[in-house]
């Protein structure tokens, strides 16, 4: 058989991964039949978290000097080779009007949220930082800007995560704990625990409930997100087409989550867009389905923080080979 033809099929048969490609492995088995038995606040199983993606002004503009407009606005439209400023108004209504809808909704509700807080974002909006501040809810770093990680060098992306973290330690008064970027690189896990400053990562959409892994032989704690119950789908892809969309989506989640088949807690993510959410139609969606999961025994309202140091407690970081 030719050379390249083994090859080919000596590919083809592989079952390993990381044969074939830099970074860490798959990780396919989890936790199967017997999930840790955790309970979160007021022995609640369900914990709801809500996340607000602070993105608004750190997206790419010709204005900013990146050579292209970004993407995720409501109509399928590119502008190419030129500032392309209805885009960049769709942005900018997130940040002068709809992350304050948001906070009301929030207000109304009693509730912390989680920001996923993109640090250019809060830096050139620097009144949202302090509310979050006085709000009390938790920041999780989301990039210096709102850039793809897989698109820079490891020395690159290693100054980013430092950046980040010192721009959003000054806007909002403490540093991210969490860490949450647009698309991850293969180095972005192994640099967080080199920074050393976080106590998980949310770069994974794999499980609805926190894990362990390991990185570089240290334990490290990653708390999934979400794209399914998630206000992109308003205007990306297959998905809602109206806030009872949003609403009844996010009720069957939690519905299946609290009759899931066993009596397993579990966690749930909302997340939501100023640009987005933010705009009265789709802001009153969420409010309902705040109000729906507030009204339900077993169900809580939980910052993302809080979620990971109450597994913590429960789920402790595994000793042995291949963690300290």
């Amino acid at each position: 058989m030719p050379a390249e033809n083994q090859a080919a099929k000596n590919a083809f048969l592989r079952n390993d991964d990381v044969a074939c490609f830099d970074g860490p492995p798959r990780e396919l088995v989890g936790y199967g039949e017997h999930p840790p038995m955790v309970r979160w606040e007021g022995e609640a199983k369900v914990a709801v978290n809500i996340v607000v993606n602070e993105e608004e002004g750190s997206e790419k503009t010709y204005a900013m000097g990146d050579g292209v407009n970004d993407g995720m606005y409501e109509l399928p439209f590119e502008q190419d080779l030129t500032r392309d400023l209805a885009k960049e108004s769709m942005y900018e209504y997130g940040s002068r009007a709809g992350i304050w809808r948001l906070f009301r909704v929030f207000d109304q509700a009693g509730i912390n949220a989680t920001i996923f807080g993109a640090a250019v974002a809060i830096e050139r909006n620097p009144e949202v930082g302090r509310k979050i501040a006085a709000r009390g809810d938790d920041i999780v770093g989301h990039g210096y800007r709102w850039s793809n990680h897989f698109e820079m060098t490891r020395e690159e992306e290693k100054m980013a995560i430092e950046a980040a973290v010192a721009s959003i330690k000054r806007t909002v008064g403490e540093r991210p704990l969490g860490w949450y970027c647009r698309e991850m690189s293969t180095n972005t896990r192994s640099l967080l625990v080199e920074e050393g400053g976080f106590l998980y990562d949310s770069d994974n959409y794999s499980d609805d409930l926190p894990y362990w892994t390991t990185v570089d032989a240290k334990a490290h704690l990653v708390v999934p997100y979400t794209l399914v119950t998630n206000d992109c789908r308003y205007i990306m892809g297959t998905g809602f087409g109206s806030p009872d969309d949003f609403f009844a989506y996010g009720k069957a989640a939690i519905d299946r989550l609290l009759n899931d088949g066993d009596d397993c807690g579990r966690m749930m993510t909302i997340g939501v867009h100023p640009r987005i959410s933010g705009h009265p139609a789709r802001s009153d969606g969420l409010a309902r389905l705040i109000d729906y999961a507030q009204n339900l025994d077993d169900v809580v309202i939980m910052r993302r923080l809080d979620i990971a140091n109450k597994f913590i407690e429960q789920v402790p970081a595994p000793q042995g080979e291949g963690h300290e």
